[in-house]
C-alpha cells in the first residue's frame, strides 16, 4: 500500500485488476472476444495466434504465440522504394553445392 498525499491508501494491486481486468462473452460458435482496449494496449492483430491453459476449473491463462522471426520480411522487401529493386525469386536448393 501507498498513502497519497491526503493520507489514504492507494492499493497497486486492486488498481492494476482495474486497468486490466475487462468482461467479455462467449459466442455461440465458442469464440472469445479480446475487448479492443486490450488489443489496442498489446498491439494484437488479427489472425495473431494463442495459447490457452487451463488452470483450474473456470480459471485459463491466454498467451500470445511468437510470431516467426522473419514473418512480414518479403512484404516489407516488396515496399521498397525502388520499383524493381527487388522481385522474388523461385526457391533455391544448396543440394548442387
Amino acid at each position: 500500500m501507498y498513502l497519497r498525499p491526503n493520507n489514504q491508501a492507494f492499493d497497486f494491486a486492486n488498481v492494476r485488476w482495474y486497468l486490466t481486468c475487462m468482461k467479455t462473452t462467449v459466442s455461440s460458435k465458442g469464440q472469445i472476444v479480446l475487448p479492443a482496449e486490450i488489443r489496442e494496449q498489446d498491439g494484437i492483430k488479427p489472425g495473431q495466434e494463442f495459447d490457452i491453459e487451463r488452470l483450474d476449473r473456470g480459471e485459463y491463462r491466454l498467451v500470445r504465440r511468437n510470431p516467426p522471426a522473419n514473418e512480414g520480411l518479403v512484404d516489407w522487401l516488396l515496399r521498397c522504394p525502388v520499383k524493381d529493386y527487388f522481385a522474388p525469386i523461385d526457391s533455391e536448393s544448396t543440394d548442387t553445392l
